[in-house]
């Protein structure tokens, strides 16, 4: 078993079997209880098929520890997320490996109050305890225990569910665990795509940023006259949006409308987090507006920990997901979902228009989205950009805690080394298309002896 490729940034994940064993699922339960110094921890998983295998083998191992397991079964993430702090679990555990291919597995750690389990915050230490320390099963086991707490939760996301009146929508759910609960809270008010729980994913990917993915929500909207396109990942973490064209509202600008619906509802100093990729745009919008920004790294571990830190009112990123101080600090794609529906149900029954001329009004730049380079070593074509960034213009400010972001007056572009993958990333942003274009080849030249020559 290769368990160094297992434990990233944020999770710990890998193919099944092949880098993700029955052994090392059990290893990992075990000294969970330690790490989290927990006595029963809550554990959920999604519907791929390795997920029923790796249960059994983390609940052996936590029991094995001497801590108890809540088995709340076939669950979104987000519902984990809720459910560890609403009951106050000392830690828990989503079994998913999100938006990756069907036959990869892993596992979402939580701590107390929801706060994300990444690499600085504990995940290297399991790391070594996994790899390194023997296992020694004590005399008292833990028990396992099935607890029931879906109506829970659809409860408190009913609570936010908006008038759907008027609205044609209509949601793809991929096969994924956003069946769980889609049709609970939207009932006719929308058409559903690849509703049925199947962790094989058999009829596309599970990741809706992957444009192949969205393919058949986009033809939908289109021939059936759609206000609205809504598509969830693997684990319903994360939500997008297709307009009435069927083209993909840009994740970062749904910030904005997401911000919209706590300013409408005149909550005092909102303060909104953005990943150092996010447009100009959602702080152009939002700051005439009275809301505060804050620039911070990407990924859950770090979006909701500042989302904490500033006790800010919500957060996004440019991958989808999208963070709320009242869902414990954590992200939720079905509570952004509903947020959403609000403020364009509102918008379209005040006659404004579409969901693309609700975009609209936000969007003022052009971005390029992230383009991926694998290249050999990630830090030294970051200092590059970083040396030739004054050779493309006067610089306006540099942000440089997550990679790089340099600003200009009408442009600014973004490089990071990837937390999940061994790649770069590069985001680029202007006024204007075709002077984006220009400069992404004007950069991708620069990064071009960076790349690795084996892919």
């Amino acid at each position: 078993m290769n368990r160094m490729s297992l434990f990233h940034a944020y999770d710990i994940r890998g193919m099944f079997a092949n880098e993700l064993g029955i052994d090392d699922a059990y290893r990992i339960g075990f000294f969970l209880p330690r790490l989290l110094n927990a006595d029963r921890l809550l554990v959920g998983r999604d519907c791929r098929e390795s997920s029923p295998e790796l249960f059994q083998a983390l609940a052996r191992g936590i029991c094995d520890a001497g801590a108890d397991v809540d088995d709340v079964g076939l669950a979104t993430t987000p519902m984990v997320y809720w459910l560890t702090a609403e009951l106050a679990y000392a830690g828990s555990v989503c079994i998913t490996a999100s938006h990756s291919p069907p036959n990869h597995n892993g596992f979402k750690i939580s701590g107390p109050g929801s706060r994300p389990i990444g690499a600085e915050a504990g995940l290297k230490r399991l790391e070594r305890w996994v790899r390194g320390e023997a296992v020694a099963p004590v005399a008292k086991r833990g028990r396992v225990r099935v607890i029931h707490e879906r109506e829970r939760y659809l409860s408190f996301l009913r609570a936010y569910l908006p008038s759907l009146k008027g609205l044609k929508l209509a949601v793809d759910t991929g096969n994924g665990m956003g069946g769980l609960f889609a049709r609970e809270l939207l009932g006719e008010s929308a058409d559903y795509l690849f509703e049925h729980l199947d962790g094989r994913f058999p009829n596309h990917g599970p990741d809706p940023l992957n444009p192949k993915n969205r393919e058949a929500l986009a033809d939908h909207v289109r021939e059936h006259g759609c206000d609205l396109g809504i598509a969830f990942d693997g684990d319903a973490d994360r939500v997008f949006f297709l307009d009435e064209t069927g083209a993909m509202a840009p994740p970062d600008l749904i910030l904005a409308v997401l911000a919209d619906y706590f300013l409408s509802r005149g909550e005092p100093n909102i303060t909104v987090v953005q990943d150092l990729r996010s447009s100009r745009s959602v702080a152009e919008y939002l700051l005439p507006r009275g809301a505060t920004i804050d620039t911070w790294k990407v990924g859950r571990a770090n979006g909701s920990a500042r989302l904490r830190e500033l006790d800010a009112t919500l957060g996004g990123e440019l991958a989808g997901h999208y963070y709320f101080r009242d869902f414990a600090y954590s992200d939720s794609a079905m509570l952004a979902m509903l947020l959403v529906l609000d403020v364009f149900g509102r918008w379209k029954s005040s006659g404004r228009g579409s969901f693309s001329s609700l975009i609209a009004v936000i969007r003022r730049y052009h971005g390029s989205g992230e383009i991926n380079f694998r290249v050999s070593d990630t830090d030294a074509a970051i200092r590059h950009l970083a040396s030739k960034a004054p050779t493309m213009g006067a610089i306006k400010s540099t942000l440089d805690i997550d990679g790089v972001r340099v600003e200009y007056r009408d442009w600014w572009f973004c490089v990071r080394a990837s937390n999940t993958e061994p790649l770069l990333r590069l985001v680029v942003e202007t006024r204007d298309p075709a002077l984006t274009d220009e400069r992404v080849g004007q950069l991708s030249a620069e990064i071009a002896p960076f790349v690795a020559s084996n892919p």
